[in-house]
């Protein structure tokens, strides 16, 4: 301790300036780092020293001022307290291992970059690359949970910028990019942000116009992602040979929850294909297979999955077309699903018959809570063997009926009354009740007097010779009625032989009435031959004048420059 203080002391003696003192410093700190010294080889760095000391910086004319003896001894001079020395410490228990236990401002300060969470910085570096204006849209909703960035005309390139900083993004949870054409470029480069981001859980892809290529991607993706629960794909071109991808997708896939891929072009090889993958799969929830052209052998595959299925609880393939095989294979599914909650099966060519058949499943099921049947060729028949399905089967869990634009009628109504009795919480939506049939058109007394003259091979004198018993020519209004009445009896005789079913001689009493009063046109109580004759006539050209008018009206006008 005396050495260090007799050293201190020379240099102040000699007036050493800031920089001297720096000089003398480094040999001091060379003398302390020897490894004979006590001070067992730790280094005291040169701005503990400064601080320690700081009026050795400066000369002593300006410590003591510019009016004091600098001549003076150190004796003379009181000395202030040196604070700035420290007293020795105990380095024993100092942990060498411990970086911060010691610094030396010989050594360069790291610089470190703080770590951004929502990728902006990536994202802009990235906007660069591509050479692509930054969307500010994305900017200003990075931290956004639910981020949705559909109709923004990305592209490929705008998405590669995207997902850039997707990949180190932690706040989006749920991602909508439906409607940017992204293309394969822009699929691919989705795929890859999917590979390292562990936090999107819903990603919507709709309208994208992948196509085959982006589909080995995706279902390479699905396999791998662990995170992942809901995807949308639809209309973005996938056909049959797409198919086979998103099979090994659905076959292997252990997270994903929701499965989209309607509005796409899957046709019957493509039902085949997923069939059995939809009955391997163990995580799928709901699968929407909606607007394609699944049909025949396709149809029946899905069906014979959704039947093998132990996990899936919805289902939509409307608008497919299975037609009566459909319905056959979805009427046995029913049999045996017992896990099932949800079938959509609207616009799918069903008709009456396929109705009544896919009704024996629902007779037996007792899982399913809604089938959706609407704008089926099925009519008010189908609709009735649903509801008498519904009867049959004492545990069924229905709660919906959807018949959408589906006439029914008055039995429907008495035996959808029955099911609510037994299911009182069922709801039911349908057409609407089958408009009144219009009251057929009035036929003239003169036609069917008319056709009875036809079908009777009779001459006009001969029908007439009938009414008129004394010869005179004309008969009376009581004679004419006495001869319909008489012409009626002998019909419905002919009518109980079945040798003559229609004679168009029916007339009633008012019908009568009004015949008598067209053909006695002079009004005096009789119809003499040739009024009949003229009332016969007339009726004739009457008609075929409006059957003339009508072909006028239908026949196009020719073409005038």
């Amino acid at each position: 301790m005396d050495w260090m203080l007799t050293r201190c002391e020379e240099v102040d003696e000699e007036g050493l300036s800031g920089n001297e003192a720096d000089s003398e410093d480094e040999g001091y700190n060379d003398e302390i780092a020897d490894p004979d010294n006590l001070l067992l080889n730790m280094t005291v760095s040169r701005a503990s020293s400064r601080k320690s000391r700081p009026e050795s910086s400066g000369s002593r004319l300006e410590r003591f001022g510019p009016g004091s003896d600098h001549s003076e001894s150190d004796d003379e001079i009181p000395h202030k307290p040196r604070e700035h020395l420290p007293e020795i410490a105990d380095f024993t228990t100092v942990d060498i291992n411990d970086e911060k236990a010691f610094d030396t401002d010989l050594e360069d300060k790291e610089t470190t970059t703080a770590y951004d969470p929502t990728g902006r910085t990536a994202y802009i570096e990235g906007c660069k690359k591509v050479g692509v204006v930054p969307a500010s849209y994305f900017l200003r909703h990075m931290n956004d949970p639910h981020l949705s960035m559909k109709h923004h005309g990305l592209g490929s390139q705008g998405m590669r910028a995207i997902a850039m900083s997707l990949v180190s993004n932690t706040s989006v949870l749920t991602l909508d990019l439906s409607d940017n054409w992204l293309g394969h470029p822009g699929g691919h480069a989705v795929c890859e942000m999917l590979r390292d981001n562990c936090f999107i859980t819903h990603l919507d892809l709709s309208d994208n116009k992948f196509g085959l290529q982006t589909a080995e991607s995706l279902s390479q993706t699905l396999q791998q992602n662990s995170t992942l629960t809901h995807v949308t794909l639809s209309g973005n071109d996938f056909d049959d040979k797409a198919a086979v991808h998103f099979s090994d997708a659905i076959m292997n896939t252990t997270k994903l929850e929701y499965l989209n891929l309607s509005h796409n072009l899957f046709g019957e090889n493509a039902g085949i294909i997923l069939g059995p993958a939809i009955a391997d799969n163990s995580s799928l929830k709901e699968l929407d297979l909606s607007w394609n052209s699944i049909r025949r052998k396709g149809a029946v595959a899905i069906a014979q999955g959704v039947k093998n299925n132990v996990y899936m609880k919805k289902i939509n393939l409307a608008w497919n077309g299975f037609g009566l095989e459909g319905s056959i294979a979805f009427g046995d599914a029913l049999k045996g699903n017992q896990v099932l909650e949800e079938l959509d099966l609207t616009n799918n060519r069903i008709t009456s018959e396929g109705a009544v058949l896919i009704g024996k499943g629902v007779s037996v099921n007792e899982t399913l809570t809604t089938i959706r049947l609407g704008r089926n060729p099925m009519q008010t028949a189908g609709c009735y063997g649903i509801c008498a399905a519904i009867l049959r089967n004492p545990n069924c869990a229905l709660k919906e009926l959807d018949f959408k634009d589906i006439l029914v009628n008055k039995d429907f109504d008495d035996i959808f009354k029955q099911v609510q009795e037994q299911v009182p919480d069922i709801k039911m939506r349908h057409g609407g009740m089958e408009p009144p049939k219009k009251p057929r058109a009035r036929i003239h007394p003169m036609v069917k007097l008319t056709n009875y003259i036809e079908k009777n091979n009779l001459r006009l004198v001969d029908f007439f010779n009938k009414f008129d018993k004394d010869g005179s020519m004309s008969v009376t209004y009581e004679e004419f009625q006495q001869g319909i009445e008489c012409a009626k009896t002998a019909l419905q005789k002919l009518v109980k032989s079945e040798a003559l079913k229609d004679t168009g001689i029916k007339l009633t009493q008012e019908e009568v009435q009004i015949l008598l009063s067209e053909l006695d046109s002079d009004g005096d109580g009789e119809i003499n031959f040739s009024e009949m004759v003229s009332g016969h006539t007339g009726f004739q050209e009457s008609q075929q004048e409006n059957i003339n008018v009508i072909l006028t009206a239908t026949q196009p006008r020719p073409v005038t420059t």
